[in-house]
């Protein structure tokens, strides 16, 4: 594959003509019009489709570009690397963290692979879970950190490995632990309560336990962010759910009080990778020292 040919593509999808991307990089719309036509003839695709006076991407050139971005970051890190003398080895890890994973637990998991002495790039990435798949088929990410793994007979090709799984305690503030009290659960019902958003496994779960315990408590938020969900936990909005093996922990963050643990609720922690066999040394420790964070 020609990293020329590569260059001019991804010229002409950013800039949206090849006219901008010709000036961009100073040769003749003709030199990069044939270079195009030379890589969609080598992938058998039609990169770039006209639409009025620009050009847009198919569905396979996204597909290209998503990868073409990989290949030129990675470029650039090699240039930079010889430029510096970065000669000595040195880890990079690309994970993506899905946005209601408590960034306690992420830090718990992802620290075994800076334990390891070796230098070490850590980049982290946080969203929902769609688009972290995507970046991850696309090889953007290594790994995709996720309270659910991946569906059977999805589009995206993957393997999700169980880090580990926890029962869920339930927390708050004292001062609405002592404006509703009384015995878990029955405490709940019609108190204030802090959800996670409804793509969260544990959204769900709750939801189901909480109506067939009856309480119908009143639902006053929902987060997709668990750093958000537990500051408003912390300034007494209402209760809340947590994986009860970082129960301890949030409520010394946030300034909570446990209430009661609910054991018909698992909240399961995944790694997703797009190999089943894991080569990242990185990575491997992290799946290596997971089942200590939920001991």
């Amino acid at each position: 594959m020609n990293y020329k040919h590569l260059q001019y593509f991804h010229a002409v999808a950013t800039a949206g003509s090849v006219v901008r991307a010709a000036e961009q990089l100073h040769v003749s719309a003709q030199a990069i019009s044939t270079q195009l036509q030379l890589l969609e003839d080598q992938f058998g695709e039609e990169l770039l489709r006209k639409k009025g006076r620009g050009l847009v991407l198919t569905e396979a050139g996204k597909t290209v570009l998503r990868y073409t971005d990989q290949i030129f970051s990675l470029g650039n890190e090699l240039e930079q690397a010889v430029r510096r003398g970065l000669f000595t080895e040195t880890e990079t890890l690309r994970v993506g963290l899905c946005d209601v994973i408590a960034k306690t637990m992420a830090f718990r998991l992802l620290q075994p692979a800076r334990d390891a002495g070796l230098a070490m790039h850590l980049v982290c990435r946080e969203g929902r879970f769609g688009d972290l798949m995507e970046d991850l088929s696309a090889h953007r990410l290594d790994l995709l950190i996720s309270d659910q793994g991946l569906p059977p007979g999805g589009a995206v090709r993957g393997h999700s490995h169980l880090l580990g799984s926890s029962t869920v305690t339930v927390v708050a503030h004292p001062d609405v632990c002592q404006r509703w009290a009384g015995d878990f659960p029955q405490r709940l019902k019609g108190a204030p309560f802090l959800m996670p958003g409804q793509g969260a496994a544990l959204h769900s779960q709750l939801m189901a336990w909480l109506e067939a315990q009856g309480l119908r408590p009143i639902v006053v938020g929902e987060f997709d962010d668990g750093a958000l969900l537990g500051a408003f936990a912390g300034a007494g909005a209402g209760f809340m759910a947590a994986p009860t093996v970082l129960a301890d922990s949030l409520c010394e963050q946030y300034g909570l009080a446990p209430v009661g643990v609910i054991d018909a609720i698992v909240e399961q922690v995944y790694a997703v990778t797009v190999e089943r066999r894991v080569h990242h040394p990185a990575l491997r420790r992290i799946l290596e020292r997971a089942p200590q964070v939920f001991a």
